[in-house]
C-alpha cells in the first residue's frame, strides 16, 4: 500500500509539472525554474520511498528491468535537478518528467518481473550501483545531446520553434554537454574497473556482450573528450558521437535484460 500510495502521489507531481510545462509552451513563455524544482523535489521524495520499498527485500537489493529503469529516471531527474541550481537545464525537465513517471508506474506496476537480487554487503553491489550512477549521467548527456540537436537544427535553418525560448545560448547547451561526458566517462571508467577486481569474469558467456559494448561506449566517449580538448569537436560531431556511445550503453544495459526478462521465458 505504501508503494502504490508513493508512486501515485510522484507520478501526480510529475505529470502536472509535465503540464505546466507545456502549457508554458503554449503560451510562449519560460517557466518558473523554482517552481520545476519544486515539483520535481516532491515528485522525487515520493518516488524515492516507493523504490525504496519495491527494491529492498530481506536478502538485498532486488534489480528487475522495469526497477533498474525507474531507479535510473529518479538518478537522471535528481542530478538534473542538482545541477540547475548553478546551470541552466531545467529544459530537460520537459523529457525528463514525463520519463519518470512511466517508470515509475511500470515499477510499481510489475514489482517483481524478472527481478535479479544483488546481496546489500557484497562489493557486486559497488559495481552494480557505479554502473547506475554512470547510465544516469550518460542519459542526462544524451537528452542534452537530443535537444542540442534541436536547437542547432532550428536556428541553421532560421526557423525556431517555440519550446526554442526555453533553451539556454548554444555555447552554454554544448558546454553542458561536454561536462555531463566528462563526469559520466568517469563513472564509467569506475564501474569496468570495479567489475574487472569484484566480478569473477567480466567476458564469462552470459555478460561478455555488456561487457564488449560497455567497453566500446567507454571508447566512443574517451575519443570524443579526447577531440573536444586537442581537436576542439563541437555541434553536430559531438551530437552524433554522444548519442553513437550512448545507444551502445543502452543496448549493454537494458539489451540482455530485456531479452532474459521478456523474450526468453515466452
Amino acid at each position: 500500500m505504501t508503494a502504490l500510495i508513493s508512486s501515485l502521489l510522484a507520478a501526480a507531481f510529475y505529470l502536472g509539472g509535465t503540464l505546466y510545462q507545456i502549457r508554458c509552451l503554449t503560451r510562449r513563455r519560460s517557466a518558473n525554474p523554482g517552481l520545476l524544482r519544486g515539483i520535481g523535489a516532491i515528485a522525487l521524495v515520493a518516488h524515492a520511498v516507493s523504490l525504496y520499498v519495491e527494491l529492498f527485500t530481506g536478502s538485498g537489493l532486488s534489480f528487475g528491468f522495469f526497477h533498474v529503469s525507474s531507479l535510473i529516471a529518479w538518478l537522471v531527474l535528481a542530478v538534473t535537478l542538482v545541477f540547475s541550481l548553478s546551470a541552466p537545464v531545467t529544459s530537460l525537465l520537459i523529457v525528463l518528467f514525463p520519463l519518470a513517471l512511466i517508470t515509475d508506474l511500470l515499477s510499481w506496476a510489475f514489482p517483481g518481473h524478472g527481478a535479479a537480487t544483488v546481496p546489500g554487503q557484497s562489493a557486486v553491489l559497488v559495481h552494480v550501483l557505479l554502473s547506475i550512477l554512470a547510465y544516469g549521467i550518460l542519459t542526462i548527456a544524451a537528452f542534452q545531446a537530443a535537444l542540442l540537436a534541436v536547437q542547432n537544427n532550428q536556428l541553421k535553418h532560421r526557423n525556431p520553434v517555440r519550446f526554442n525560448r526555453t533553451f539556454p545560448p548554444l555555447q552554454t547547451m554544448e558546454a553542458l554537454l561536454f561536462q555531463f561526458l566528462l563526469c559520466g566517462e568517469v563513472l564509467l571508467t569506475l564501474a569496468l574497473i570495479s567489475g574487472f577486481v569484484f566480478l569473477d569474469n567480466m567476458f564469462a558467456q552470459n555478460v561478455a556482450h555488456k561487457t564488449l559494448l560497455s567497453c566500446l561506449a567507454w571508447v566512443v566517449f574517451g575519443i570524443l573528450l579526447w577531440g573536444r580538448h586537442f581537436r576542439g569537436w563541437r555541434s553536430s560531431f559531438a551530437i552524433r558521437w554522444t548519442l553513437g556511445g550512448f545507444l551502445l550503453l543502452m543496448l549493454a544495459f537494458f539489451g540482455s535484460k530485456l531479452v532474459s526478462e521478456f523474450i526468453l521465458p515466452m
